[in-house]
């Protein structure tokens, strides 16, 4: 039986990124909510644009809603689909609070449906790279861990990631893909001390921050600015046994928007993109690294086999049914630390003092 899914919103995620990877992955589009008719037929001929949510909600096809609207309206959007039975995905940040992010997760559970966050740099090239030398343990353990993600985007545009009211910044944005990475490297923090502003002419909202986290004698540091023509080193790591560092950056991106689809065998490595090196602590000895394939796919069929999962184990039951949570490519509590560590970090960066995070719930 096959997966149908719903797209609200045809922005450059709805368009670009989830509906390739929604039909790549073998679930089906059966209606998209936008503004953007003709944009969705063109890129959609045979799905049905919706006039809003609630229409979308009454098509009786409907197994999941994808969530690609602009921040403030991830939470009403998401709680909405939930109540109306529907499995959820929502870009990130899956809220703009950790208040908003339990509400979802209390209705998602209540319903026994799958919610899921759309963290999708996690299948990075550049990031799989990375892990792949971390889990190999050349480097030993791990003592210092940067992470940048730097543009040259001088110019303040009118659009909602440049707005507050939409809950836009770069920390919602890229700032959310570096602090989800590096929980999944190296877990929740002791603490973290930020520095979260706005450089540009005109800019309403912070387009560079530095975070500095600690956990034990471990110490990490997550950055991102729009005023740097030349963006640096993307991860720098040391080791006990020795470093690695990368200017690597993944192409999916730049590959989704030319159309590239992602079943094409090139879509997630640029044969010219460099994987990273490694230098031994012991000889100076530089090795280099060949990059990982990037892999966006894997995430929605993921949530395919999460969905798929749920109705087998529900048509298996011969009693009532049971609470089923399926398992989601990301789940909703590792979406909520994420969130944990941005209001600490805006915190933080409001006070000038470090803030901790040790025993947050």
């Amino acid at each position: 039986m096959s997966i149908n899914a719903g797209l609200v919103g045809f922005g450059l995620a709805g368009r670009v990124f989830h509906a390739p990877l929604l039909e790549a992955s073998g679930i089906g589009i059966v209606g998209v909510v936008s503004r953007q008719r003709e944009a969705v037929r063109a890129a959609l001929p045979a799905t049905r644009v919706f006039p809003d949510l609630d229409a979308l909600l009454a098509e009786p096809r409907l197994d999941l809603v994808v969530i690609a609207t602009p921040n403030d309206l991830h939470e009403a959007q998401a709680l909405a689909a939930l109540a109306a039975g529907k499995h959820v995905v929502v870009d990130k940040p899956m809220a703009l609070s950790i208040a908003g992010a339990d509400r979802l997760m209390q209705a998602a559970a209540a319903a026994s449906l799958m919610l899921s966050a759309f963290h999708n740099r996690r299948w990075d090239s550049d990031f799989l790279t990375l892990r792949g030398v971390l889990e190999a343990g050349t480097l030993g353990a791990v003592q210092s861990f940067e992470a940048r993600w730097n543009r040259y985007r001088p110019a303040v545009v009118d659009r909602w990631r440049e707005s507050a009211a939409h809950g836009g910044g770069l920390l919602h944005d890229l700032g959310t893909h570096l602090v989800d990475q590096a929980l999944l490297l190296f877990g929740m923090p002791d603490w973290v001390q930020a520095d979260i502003l706005a450089q540009r002419a005109g800019a309403t909202v912070e387009d560079a921050f530095d975070l500095r986290m600690g956990k034990g004698r471990l110490r990490v540091v997550l950055g991102a600015t729009t005023l740097a023509a030349e963006a640096g080193p993307r991860y720098r790591v040391h080791g006990e046994l020795g470093s690695y560092t990368s200017d690597a950056l993944d192409p999916q991106e730049e590959q989704a928007r030319a159309g590239m689809p992602p079943t094409d065998a090139a879509f997630g490595l640029d044969e010219k993109m460099p994987g990273g090196h490694i230098v031994d602590g012991a000889t100076g000895a530089i090795r280099s690294v060949p990059a990982v394939r990037g892999r966006w796919i894997e995430y929605y069929r993921a949530v395919r086999r999460a969905i798929e999962a749920r109705r087998a184990a529900a048509g298996a039951s011969t009693g009532p049914p049971a609470p089923i949570a399926p398992i989601a490519p990301v789940e909703p509590a590792a979406a909520r630390r994420v969130l944990q560590v941005i209001e600490a970090a805006r915190q933080s960066s409001a006070s000038g003092s470090r803030v901790p995070l040790d025993g947050r719930s």
